[in-house]
């Protein structure tokens, strides 16, 4: 399997972590393959070939002049503050360039770039939350979503702010080279497993708006507190001394959402923490966030998450390794010679 080539984009004021974050993601990968030939070759390229100097002040120095790069296999686009203005010379190299590489990916405002050059026309994507409806509004033929913290399209994937980048090279890792490659990376890294793309960029808290009023204010630190309590508007309306319906009509004013969304994307945001933090079962750890059954939770994983507990548990637990000295060995049948294998393999 020959190596795939991945050409990540440089120029002035690029956010230095979606650069490095999938370099170190896709590096990481090729060191991991029983072949390395088979993994990647991590490239680098500016417009004139110059060191470029990224937001945080870091100098990057590139490997090529874009002219010059070797034709990738994966041509990567990263953002910053340099995508907030036009640069029409990467623009035109992007738009007759970027349709001969196999696949096609952004991190953050990278997809700024890409769609100024008509790359992600018609195609669903997404970028940092605070660019989205920029991106949205700039150019109306692209069905930009500002949920997920990446996108995939056919070829071409989108990826929300900075970290998000490691999401989706951890994927596209795990679709190239395999699950088990995907993983190491991520443990070397210390992000355990990857986190669904349909996940959403930033929790609830963050999501909704603060109450302006205190009485408000105080039962959404309730509502975070005790998930498992009675949160129905009646409950949630006593709390704060106001009739049912004045609180619905208030807390919606306030925060942007109707109470009972807002209770449901905090479970959900409670159960999903601790599917990833504990071992707890499912059936304990919908209790713990006030779901009636497992299936309650399970039917509100799969409208906000696109995936069940146990599935998501299966993506982003992360599973301690097993000590060689505590693994059982295989029963060999009793006429069968036995071999002495190597404990790691």
């Amino acid at each position: 399997m020959a190596q795939r080539i991945v050409l990540v984009v440089l120029f002035d004021d690029v956010q230095s972590l979606d650069v490095t974050g999938p370099v170190e993601v896709f590096t990481g990968a090729g060191l991991c393959t029983a072949d390395p030939r088979g993994g990647y070759l991590v490239r680098t390229a500016s417009l004139d070939g110059g060191p470029v100097r990224t937001s945080s002040g870091l100098t990057l120095v590139p490997d090529f002049a874009l002219a010059d790069a070797p034709e990738p296999h994966t041509l990567l686009v990263p953002g910053g503050l340099g995508t907030r203005g036009q640069d029409p010379e990467l623009t035109g190299w992007l738009r007759e360039n970027a349709p001969r590489a196999e696949r096609l990916v952004s991190v953050c405002t990278g997809a700024i770039r890409l769609a100024e050059a008509g790359l992600l026309e018609g195609r669903r994507a997404t970028t940092h939350w605070a660019y989205c409806d920029r991106l949205a509004r700039d150019h109306p033929g692209i069905e930009v979503d500002p949920d997920p913290i990446y996108v995939r399209d056919g070829h071409v994937a989108t990826s929300a702010g900075v970290t998000a980048g490691i999401d989706l090279a951890l994927a596209l890792v795990e679709e190239d080279l395999g699950r088990e490659v995907a993983l190491t990376v991520a443990r070397h890294l210390v992000v355990f497993l990857r986190r669904p793309g349909n996940q959403a960029q930033f929790s609830v808290q963050l999501a909704a708006q603060t109450a302006r009023r205190e009485p408000l204010r105080e039962v959404q630190q309730w509502i975070t507190e005790h998930p498992a309590d009675d949160l129905s508007v009646d409950a949630l309306a006593a709390r704060a001394r106001l009739s049912p319906r004045h609180f619905a009509r208030a807390f919606q004013a306030d925060t942007g959402l109707t109470p009972g969304k807002y209770v449901e994307r905090v479970r959900v945001e409670h159960a999903r923490r601790l599917l990833e933090d504990t071992s707890d079962g499912v059936e304990e750890i919908s209790r713990a966030c006030g779901y009636g059954t497992p299936e309650a939770m399970r039917r509100a994983f799969v409208k906000l998450l696109g995936a069940a507990p146990a599935e998501y548990r299966r993506r982003f637990h992360p599973v301690p390794p097993v000590p060689p000295e505590s693994r059982p060995a295989p029963a060999a049948p009793a006429d069968a010679p036995i071999r002495h294998t190597h404990p790691h393999r």
